[in-house]
């Protein structure tokens, strides 16, 4: 016992010590907010107009595809007794890519996302690709803008079952949402850069200048992996043009926070209350992480090579993306021939692969990861705190998972946690009612927020 508690003592001086150090929280760097992302030099007269776009699937298009479908190569076989574990079974495999060539309707699917106004616009030289749903003008209902960002390997059709819910009046709730929904550059159907550099947070600087654009000069943003640490930047960068941030897959990148996950590991069930067994004991975290992050290191390193490959079979491109899709939406599920995929919707799924394909952006979207990492800029915000209010909404399978007592180190206005025992990280598509319940219930915390530091403010 007594070696316990000097143990103790140690660890907290270090703690303490440390704290002083990883703590230290920097000024924001000098950026260029219209830096230029397009094709050569910045042109002097842009072009500011929003232009009404209509998602077109032409017969020749889906022909070529289904014939290199039909026309594949033979697939190697899973061993023996193994259904997910080698990555994707390629016996299912064969029954979803029969289903996507013979009975999956792209007509139908694509008119069903264009039920919604879609709109083009250049932002600093790359034409971004948005949906933009007005609710209907109700009296006594405020409209509030709400900005959604979605993550890899999607594009705002993720959002397609969210949509219609958040943009409808709501009992209990005197306000509804005015949905901005964007294809991060290089996805779905935004224009990519030809230039270095352009990360999460170049990419937060873009999406500000959209929602500039648009005329809105405060928002509420919705978002979720990549989407959300180009979130997590804006509410850094912007605080002002930000009124509240609900994120389903919240996480804080400060140094303090990885130093106080160790040291969380020793006092699990005292550190966090809530669910502590889906971090601890960080060694089933980290045999996770490493099971589960080849693709992650081969994207962040050599998405060019992998690219030519998945560019060239829509077979492969279904594959790898029909892989982390399913990883993500159950990974106890890994027994099984679908490994998880049966948590969505497969027409879904085929939605975010067929997008994918006619657009030939694999390339561009997994550029993201390469340059997610290695810029002085990201790591300095990174480390520096924001005051908008902030909700977090953690599901059962994401990816990662933080108790409250670390993201409190970035989001220091955490006005609502939530979790779930269920759902995965593809929530608008998983769980697309309880996702925009939760959204609805926090914008309510976050104006409550605004209120009591507004009179707080003239007392």
């Amino acid at each position: 016992m007594r070696v316990f508690i000097s143990s103790f003592i140690v660890l907290v001086a270090v703690f303490l010590a440390l704290r002083s150090v990883v703590q230290k929280v920097h000024e924001l760097p000098e950026l260029d907010l219209q830096k230029w992302w397009g094709s050569g030099s910045k042109l002097e007269n842009q072009d500011e107009s929003i232009r009404p776009f209509k998602i077109d699937l032409n017969d020749s298009m889906i022909s070529d595809l289904k014939e290199r479908i039909k026309t594949r190569r033979r697939l190697t076989q899973p061993l023996e007794g193994i259904q997910s574990e080698y990555g994707m079974n390629t016996i299912y495999l064969e029954k979803v890519l029969t289903y996507w060539a013979d009975k999956y309707d792209f007509k139908k699917r694509f008119e069903q996302l264009n039920r919604f106004p879609h709109y083009k616009t250049k932002i600093q030289g790359l034409d971004l690709h948005y949906i933009h749903v007005k609710p209907k003008a109700s009296k006594g209902i405020e409209v509030l803008p709400l900005l959604m960002l979605h993550g890899w390997p999607s594009s705002s059709k993720e959002f397609d079952k969210v949509i219609p819910i958040l943009t409808t009046p709501k009992e209990g709730y005197n306000f509804v949402f005015e949905v901005i929904a964007a294809d991060l550059p290089g996805y779905g159907f935004s224009e990519g850069t030809n230039k270095p550099g352009l990360n999460p947070l170049q990419i937060g600087i873009m999406m500000r200048n959209l929602m500039l654009r648009l005329g809105h000069k405060k928002f509420y943003i919705q978002a979720g992996d990549w989407g959300s640490q180009c979130a997590t930047h804006m509410t850094t960068l912007f605080p002002d043009n930000i009124l509240g941030y609900h994120n389903n897959m919240p996480l804080s990148s400060r140094l303090i926070s990885h130093f106080k996950l160790v040291i969380g590991s020793l006092f699990p069930t005292l550190i966090d209350s809530d669910r502590p067994e889906r971090v601890y004991p960080l060694r089933n975290h980290f045999k996770y992480l490493m099971r589960e992050s080849g693709y992650f290191h081969i994207q962040s390193t050599k998405p060019d090579t992998i690219g030519v490959a998945l560019s060239d079979s829509p077979s492969g491109l279904a594959a790898y993306i029909m892989e982390k899709m399913a990883i993500c939406s159950n990974r106890d599920q890994l027994d099984t021939p679908h490994g998880g995929l049966a948590n969505l919707d497969i027409d879904d799924v085929l939605d975010t692969v067929t997008i994918t394909w006619i657009n030939e952006c694999i390339v561009t979207s997994m550029r993201l990861y390469a340059e997610g990492f290695y810029y002085p800029e990201i790591s300095i915000v990174q480390n520096i705190p924001t005051d908008v209010p902030t909700a977090a909404v953690k599901f059962l399978y994401e990816v990662t998972y933080q108790p409250d007592w670390i993201l409190k180190d970035k989001f220091r206005n955490l006005v609502r946690s939530t979790s779930y025992d269920f759902g995965g990280h593809f929530a608008a598509l998983h769980t697309p009612e309880v996702l925009a319940d939760d959204v609805f219930a926090s914008v309510k915390e976050f104006i409550k927020f605004h209120r009591t530091a507004k009179n707080k403010s003239t007392k």
